[in-house]
């Protein structure tokens, strides 16, 4: 049943994303969250405390915000699987889900980078991919900014498309939204500022533990897309990954970014500045990395690929569920 939900959520956040009319009139599910954690992190992330006080501080943020979207996703699965008659109550659990899943917001924020590149205008390159990754635009040139751009495309199709679909699959609603809560913490407080290195680390550890099975998963549609590309290479890929996933600093965040480097033939990764200060990263494939708008134009093809094949073994699960 999960993947017929998994499916159908799919289909519709593919059409119709997140309308804008609902999003000013109640907001976005992620955005109720960051609310949660934000306020958390006002109250209970006190500078003046010791370590050890933040760490636990920082879990029980964890653990409250988990705890809250529990309650609020069982209750809604209860709701539609209970009360409602059948298909109208997979329908609001399909849509509700479809509202975690980032698939086409992605590929407009990215291809809003490759529009700049490509009318030359180096400044609204910046600005666009300031909103989709965390380095300085300001120090980057139009390399810079076209690899940032597929550098993000590889690594949020696995937190934000493979990781919400493959817990969805799992686990149903409440799955893909306490992972959605478990991304957004990481995201706001998971970093290693002097602010939150100590209040964020159980939300960057368990960050990591959750997106093991999509970084793998998302390497394994990039091969497989690059297989199928006539821009790409599938053996490129699965070479870059065999070799250098396991050299990233992250433990999840080199499978899918190796992928797509080595299947369009290019580095990524590699050093970068990030509030001021150089990050010595590895690089990942060993391609060029004089990137540009064509580079970027390739990477998304080769991500609706790989989406198109996601969405077709979530098809054969939901097929064979209701076969059998």
């Amino acid at each position: 049943m999960f993947a017929l939900l998994a499916l159908i959520a799919l289909a519709f956040e593919s059409l119709f994303g997140y309308p804008h009319w609902l999003y000013r009139a109640i907001g976005h599910p992620v955005s109720w969250i960051g609310r949660l954690i934000a306020w958390c992190d006002q109250a209970w992330n006190d500078e003046e405390l010791s370590v050890r006080r933040r760490c636990i501080n920082g879990a029980a943020t964890i653990a409250a915000c988990l705890a809250v979207t529990a309650l609020a996703s069982i209750a809604l699965t209860f709701l539609a699987y209970r009360i409602l008659p059948e298909p109208l109550g997979l329908l609001l659990l399909a849509f509700a889900a479809s509202s975690l899943i980032a698939q086409r917001s992605l590929y407009a924020h990215v291809g809003a980078v490759a529009d700049a590149l490509e009318h030359r205008d180096l400044g609204s390159a910046r600005i666009a991919v300031a909103k989709i990754v965390g380095r300085d635009p300001k120090s980057l040139d139009k390399a810079d900014v076209a690899r940032a751009a597929i550098e993000c495309l590889a690594e949020n199709l696995s937190d934000g498309v493979v990781a919400p679909v493959f817990w969805l699959v799992v686990a149903g609603l409440p799955g893909a939204a306490l992972y959605k809560t478990i991304n957004t913490a990481d995201s706001m407080i998971g970093h290693r500022s002097r602010r939150h290195l100590a209040f964020g680390w159980a939300a960057a550890r368990l960050d990591d533990l959750v997106n093991l099975p999509a970084s793998r998963l998302s390497a394994l549609w990039l091969v497989a897309a690059g297989s199928m590309s006539s821009t790409a290479t599938g053996r490129g890929a699965a070479k870059a990954v065999l070799h250098d996933a396991r050299r990233h600093r992250s433990p999840n965040a080199g499978w899918p970014e190796a992928a797509m480097a080595g299947a369009l033939g290019l580095r990524l990764a590699g050093p970068r500045v990030y509030d001021g200060k150089l990050v010595e990263d590895r690089w990942m494939g060993n391609g060029r990395a004089d990137t540009g708008p064509d580079d970027i134009r390739r990477a998304l093809k080769l991500y609706r690929t790989a989406c198109t094949i996601q969405a077709t073994v979530v098809a054969l699960l939901a097929a064979g569920i209701l076969i059998f």
